[in-house]
């Protein structure tokens, strides 16, 4: 979910919100002293920093979610087609507790591929096109290079839907004895309509009853229909539908007057053609509101998927029509069906995600999610409906409905939902009751991070502390924990640590939240240059930012704390750029980019070396939405190639991506095209033919002009092909060469180098310089571990482990050195304490191995189930679980 607001229920205990008022009052060029005891005092610090409560999300957050992906996966091989997409759905949401964007796409994909009825296809479809929201763009390169990415683009609805063949649709001759009257003659008004008697029998059996039963009108020729509200037109259009059994060319109007008519007198024929038909004419939102309601009232699914499937394309926006809303928000169980059949639920938890996207405290929120639960069939269903809803009543502080909510949650077994109930006891003045309930859930299950960060909230002094301890060490990716520990050491003044703390999180989650917070202690120590640094990085990742609980801009703060740091010239900047490039600091090389963009020179080049530095620090839609500005602002038709070929090439479009390198350098030799073209080849084949393409495309590069930054890292990328192909010497030489131009991170190939040379002392003095150097250097200790002895591996996948907890190589190592010590059970907690906030498929996998190893089928099969949820098509995967499932009791 893209956004959530957090409850701002418990701010009487929560570190006092900063009021940027005086801050924004003070006359520029006179705020060298905030004031006079802005940091002399703890009370003032405390009225300058907040560190905002935890958010009650509305995510499904099982306690033991490997557990329910692997029941999913086993339910996924034997259920019936009607069950696959919401299954996939449940996995969707799983992923989306977790925080994985990637494996929550995949799964909506696999919904999507897998769906069993034309409702599933419109719903899941249009629910990847919303999540790729902003990506229009890559539609349009793709069609430059003669390629359909209109995957998810409007479908032929009527086509999607059997024909129903009916048994009373056969013509039928029915004589009396005497005679048989071969027409019927229908009076509307004063009009005289002449039909065949038995092609209109043939529609539908009250017609057939009316014509050819004991009814009088058998025995007549002139029947009047004056009273049926079908026109003279209607019905003849009516008797050469009885005809040639079909509709063509009537307008809209009358097929929507025969509908009726053919609804009324049950002609399911004329009726199914009325509704294909009109099912074709849904052109616009407008048509979609108009005609929806006829397709309601007329029980015509064709018609409704049609109009559906208008205003699912056109989220999130036809969300802010009211007659939209209207229409999703008091459907009944009957109409839910007609317009979704059985995807109704999975309708809703789109319009609900929407919705709370746009604003979680809107009325048309709850009234979507009050549809959810309407709609859900299962458990799972309700138990996420009831959370859902309960987290949007506590937001609009509803707290009776909200209470309700999360209990019939907890019922039906999800424990996240007490946090919930636990935060309603204490805005009801129930502290300790907070804290008991809390202290309840973590002695009674396999206790998580967030359990431990909740019920810090109900305590105080070394209690909290210790609480938000334990939270970080069973998952270190919530961010409350650092935030408020820097904040409480900022107001004991201590400065250092408390920036060393919010540092920890930075060093490998680039969170808005922590840098504001960063923003704050900086400025509250005095620190305007560091300060600006982190304002210009938030607004690199977020423009629009608002800072201090959205009351003030970012770019505004930006403005004021820049008149109270040295101007910097542009020869200054490529200085800075080039210090803080060397070094390894990327989010310092974010800001001065951000600085120099100012400028108006260059721009997309800059553009580009901010995507490159979001990609690395794992932003990718940041990233995707640089490079796209550096489309804009080429200043060649060759440059904006390149770029078009790297946001191809970044979205999985390899073929593409060469081909716009190929364009690009026919237009002209460039540094960036070479490279481009280069990369993309090394990346998907690594023959020996195709390294030496490689190896020249990279010397073509090198002879082109271009800046050092760019010229190291072609350096860099040349020595690791030379080394795939065995040639450590001319490695060697290009890292050397890469070194010389400040491109630090060459240390770790030619470390590489040293090693294959068998000098493992030389590989490990030279990754220990780029450790020296590099300000973000988790990966250096990572790989500095290879070439050394146990004791020295431990101690530097130790501090790889503290310095980027997300890095899973450290505890498979680990665990695979206890399991040779014969430690079973310790290995497998190793494992154990990263998969509790991380869904890996190597440490499923390896964790699986193991159980298998122990006899433990059963916790085998498990792993490997929950491991397929992640990549199902992993060969390896794929044949321990053929094996372990052989042995399954």
């Amino acid at each position: 979910m893209r956004a959530f607001l957090p409850s701002d229920s418990c701010k009487e205990t929560q570190l006092n919100a900063i009021n940027p008022q005086s801050w924004l009052q003070v006359e520029r060029g006179k705020i060298s002293k905030l004031s006079s005891s802005c940091t002399t005092t703890s009370s003032s610090i405390e009225s300058f920093i907040k560190v905002p409560e935890p958010p009650i999300v509305p995510f499904f957050k099982p306690v033991d979610y490997v557990e329910v992906l692997a029941q999913i996966h086993e339910e996924l091989e034997s259920c019936s087609l009607q069950e696959r997409s919401n299954l996939y759905l449940l996995q969707f949401q799983i992923f989306r507790g977790l925080g994985e964007t990637k494996l929550m796409r995949r799964s909506l994909r696999s919904a999507w591929q897998k769906a069993g009825t034309v409702h599933e296809r419109l719903l899941f479809g249009a629910w990847l096109k919303y999540e790729k929201q902003g990506e229009e763009l890559i539609v349009d390169l793709l069609a430059t290079c003669n390629k359909c990415a209109q995957e998810f683009g409007p479908m032929d609805v009527a086509s999607q839907f059997p024909v129903e063949v009916d048994g009373a649709s056969q013509e039928t001759v029915v004589t009396d004895g005497e005679k048989s009257l071969k027409n019927v003659n229908f009076w509307i008004g004063d009009e005289k309509i002449v039909c065949r008697r038995q092609k209109i029998a043939s529609l539908s059996a009250p017609f057939h009853a009316m014509l050819n039963g004991y009814f009088n009108e058998s025995h007549c020729e002139d029947i009047d229909l004056s009273e049926n509200n079908i026109s003279p037109l209607g019905l003849r259009t009516i008797s050469v539908f009885s005809v040639t059994g079909c509709l063509s060319d009537v307008p809209p109007d009358l097929l929507l007057e025969i509908l009726v008519f053919a609804n009324k007198f049950c002609c399911e024929r004329l009726k199914d053609a009325c509704d294909r038909k009109l099912a074709s004419s849904v052109c616009t939102k407008d048509d979609a509101v108009e005609l929806m309601e006829y397709a309601i009232e007329e029980n015509s699914p064709v018609l409704a998927a049609s109009c559906l499937q208008v205003f699912l394309h056109e989220l999130p926006d036809c969300l802010n029509d009211e007659r939209v809303v209207e229409i999703f928000s008091h459907a009944d169980r009957q109409q839910r069906l007609i317009m979704a059949g059985q995807a109704s639920f999975s309708l809703y938890c789109l319009l609900s995600e929407v919705a709370m996207n746009l604003d979680p405290r809107s009325d048309k929120t709850v009234c979507f999610l009050e549809q959810l639960i309407e709609s859900a069939e299962t458990d799972r269903q309700r138990l996420l409906a009831f959370h859902q809803l309960g987290c949007v009543r506590l937001l609009r502080k509803e707290y009776d409905e909200a209470e309700s909510l999360f209990e019939r949650a907890v019922g039906l077994g999800h424990v996240y939902s007490i946090a919930g109930l636990a935060r309603l006891g204490y805005i009801k003045g129930h502290k300790l009751w907070s804290y008991e309930k809390l202290s309840s859930v973590i002695s009674s299950v396999n206790p998580l991070g967030w359990m431990y960060q909740e019920r810090s909230l109900y305590c105080e002094g070394d209690k909290r502390w210790e609480d938000l301890e334990k939270a970080t060490e069973l998952d270190p990716t919530l961010t409350y924990p650092y935030m408020y520990r820097a904040a409480s050491l900022m107001m004991k003044q201590n400065v250092q640590a408390a920036l060393g703390e919010i540092n920890r999180v930075l060093g490998f989650k680039l969170a808005l939240e922590c840098l504001e917070l960063r923003f704050c202690l900086y400025l509250a120590n005095e620190d305007y240059k560091a300060a600006l640094c982190d304002v210009q990085v938030i607004l690199t990742l977020s423009p629009d930012y608002r800072m201090f609980e959205g009351r003030v801009a970012a770019s505004q703060l930006r403005t004021l704390v820049r008149e109270h740091v040295d101007h910097w010239t542009t020869a200054d900047c490529w200085m800075q750029l080039y210090d803080r490039w060397s070094s390894v600091d990327d989010i310092g090389s974010l800001s001065v980019i951000y600085q120099m963009l100012e400028s108006g020179e260059a721009k997309g080049v800059l553009y580009f070396r901010q995507s490159l530095l979001l990609l690395r620090l794992n932003c990718p839609d940041a990233a995707m939405r640089s490079l796209e500005l550096a489309c804009q602002h080429a200043s060649s038709e060759h440059e904006r190639l390149v770029y078009e070929g790297w946001i191809l090439y970044d979205t999985g479009h390899c073929e593409e991506g060469l081909r716009k390198a190929e364009e690009s350098i026919r237009t002209k030799r460039s540094f960036e095209a070479f490279f481009l073209k280069a990369y993309a080849l090394a990346d998907s084949s690594m023959d020996f033919a195709c390294s030496s393409t490689v190896i020249s495309l990279l010397e073509n590069a090198l002879k082109c002009p271009s800046d050092n930054l760019r010229k190291g890292q072609a350096l860099n990328n040349l020595g690791s092909v030379y080394v795939d192909c065995g040639k450590l010497y001319l490695a060697a030489d290009c890292y050397i060469n890469a070194l010389k131009i400040r491109h630090t991170r060459a240390h770790q190939g030619l470390a590489r180098v040293h090693f294959l040379r068998n000098d493992k002392a030389g590989a490990y003095e030279e990754m220990t310089k780029l450790i020296e150097k590099a300000k973000n250097n988790a990966s250096a200790y990572e790989k500095r571990s290879e070439y050394c002895d146990r004791d020295l591996t431990k101690a530097d996948l130790e501090m790889v482990t503290q310095l980027d907890p997300l890095r899973v190589y450290p505890y498979r190592y680990r665990a695979a050195v206890l399991m040779d010590s014969s430690k079973e059970k310790e290995a497998i907690a190793e494992l154990s304490r990263a998969i509790a906030f991380k869904a890996d498929l190597h440490l499923l996998h390896l964790r699986a191995a193991f159980h298998e190893h122990l006899g433990d089928v059963l916790a085998a099969l498990r792993d490997c189930r929950a491991a397929l949820s992640i990549d199902p098509n992993h060969q390896e995967m794929l044949e321990l679980h053929s094996r372990v499932n052989s042995h399954e009791p």
